[in-house]
C-alpha cells in the first residue's frame, strides 16, 4: 500500500475556508450580504466550488448518523477540549466535527463509507423484448438470461449479491455458481434465491388468470419465498424476514419441480414440470392443458396478433388443450374448429370465435 502524504499548506488553508463558510451559512444571522460575499468566494477559484460541494456531501452523510452515536462523539470532543460549548445539537459542534472528519478520525466515518460502498451496484442494466421477440443476454459473471417475448427486467450486481427484478414476462436463468454472491430473482410477490442452477421464472401481472408468479427448475436447487408488501404497495422483504435468515414458508425446488403462486404470493403445492420442459417457448411452442380459451388467446397475443376475438363468455370458458406455434396464426385459425365446438365468423383481419351451430 502506498503511504498517503500529508496535505499541503494550500489544501489545509482551503479546508479551513470551506469549514468557515459552511458553518457560517448555517448560522441564524446569515444575510444577503453574506451570501454575496460567499458567491464571490466561490467564483474566485473553481477549486472553491468543488471543495464546498464535497463538504456538503459529507455533511449529508454525517447528518444521517444515529443521535446516540453523535452524543458519544460529543463527549469525546468535550473530554479532549475540542468543543468549548456544550451544545445539545449536531450543529452546535459542527465545526470541530468537520475538522476531525477532514483528518479522517471521526469514529464511524469509515463504516459509513463502507456501507455506502456496499450499497452501490457494480453493474446495473435494464433489458426488454418487444412483442414476438426473444433475447439472450450474457451477464458479466458468466450467467446467461434468455428473455421471452414482451419481457422486462432489471439486473443489478453488488459486491456481495446479484439481483434481477422481473417486472413483466418470463425468462430462463442459467446462473454461474458463486457461493460468495447468491443470485436473487424478484418476481412480483416471490423471491427466488440460488447459487448456481438453471431455472425459469414467469410473472405476468397483466394477463388475466396468470397474475401470480411461477418458478420451474431444470438443474440445481432453488429456494422460493413469498415477500410482503412495502408501505408504498410494492413488494418488499421476505415475509417474517428483514435479513438473510431463512424466510418463513419457503419451499425448495430441485430439478424437474415447479411451484406457482397467486397474485399475493401464496404458494400452491410443488408439482412436476410437464414433459415439454421449463420453457417450451424457447422452441416457439406454447402448450395448453385444459386451459380456458380466453386465457390461451391472451397468452398467444403476447407473441403477436392472432386476429381472433371472443365475446361470448360461454365460448371464452371452453377448455383448450394442445401445442401451438405462436408465430403461426393461420394454423391456429384452422386448428381451433377441430379442437373445440366453435367456428370463426368473418374472413377479414379479425375474426370472432363463436359457438358452432
Amino acid at each position: 500500500m502506498t503511504p498517503s502524504l500529508p496535505p499541503s499548506e494550500e489544501a489545509l488553508r482551503l479546508r479551513e475556508e470551506v469549514i468557515d463558510w459552511f458553518v457560517h451559512r448555517r448560522s441564524a444571522n446569515w444575510n444577503s450580504r453574506d451570501e454575496r460575499l460567499f458567491q464571490d468566494w466561490i467564483d474566485a477559484d473553481p477549486k472553491h466550488a468543488d471543495a464546498y460541494r464535497q463538504w456538503e456531501s459529507r455533511w449529508q452523510a454525517f447528518d444521517a448518523i444515529a443521535p446516540e452515536t453523535v452524543a458519544g462523539w460529543r463527549e469525546g470532543f468535550a473530554g479532549n477540549g475540542a468543543a468549548t460549548a456544550p451544545a445539545p445539537t449536531r450543529r452546535g459542534f459542527l465545526k470541530p466535527a468537520l475538522a476531525l472528519a477532514a483528518a479522517g478520525v471521526v469514529a464511524g466515518g469509515s463504516y459509513l463509507g463502507w456501507r455506502h460502498q456496499q450499497a452501490q451496484p457494480v453493474f446495473a442494466q435494464a433489458f426488454a423484448t418487444q412483442r414476438g421477440q426473444q433475447l439472450e443476454v450474457p451477464l458479466p459473471d458468466g450467467s446467461v438470461l434468455r428473455l421471452d417475448t414482451a419481457t422486462r427486467l432489471e439486473v443489478r450486481y453488488f459486491r456481495q449479491r446479484r439481483e434481477v427484478r422481473l417486472i413483466d414476462g418470463q425468462a430462463v436463468f442459467a446462473v454461474q455458481s458463486d457461493a460468495q454472491r447468491p443470485f436473487d430473482v424478484l418476481a412480483g410477490p416471490l423471491q427466488v434465491r440460488v447459487v448456481g442452477t438453471r431455472f425459469a421464472v414467469r410473472y405476468t401481472p397483466t394477463v388475466a388468470g396468470a397474475e401470480g408468479a411461477r418458478v420451474s427448475v431444470e438443474q440445481g436447487r432453488v429456494r422460493v419465498a413469498r415477500m410482503d408488501r412495502a408501505s408504498d404497495g410494492s413488494w418488499g422483504n421476505w415475509v417474517g424476514s428483514a435479513s438473510d435468515t431463512e424466510p418463513q414458508g419457503a419451499v425448495f425446488l430441485t430439478a424437474g419441480q415447479q411451484v406457482h403462486s397467486d397474485a399475493e404470493g401464496m404458494l400452491a403445492a410443488v408439482s412436476a414440470i410437464p414433459g415439454d420442459g421449463i420453457a417450451p417457448w424457447r422452441e416457439h411452442r406454447l402448450s395448453f392443458v385444459d386451459t380456458p380459451l380466453a386465457r390461451a388467446l391472451a397468452e398467444l397475443e403476447r407473441y403477436g396478433s392472432t386476429g381472433l376475438v371472443v365475446r361470448d363468455p360461454a365460448v371464452a370458458a371452453l377448455r383448450l388443450s394442445g401445442t401451438f406455434d405462436p408465430r403461426d396464426a393461420r394454423t391456429l385459425r384452422r386448428a381451433l374448429p377441430s379442437a373445440l365446438p366453435v367456428r370463426l365468423r368473418g374472413d377479414g383481419p379479425v375474426a370472432e370465435i363463436v359457438a358452432a351451430p
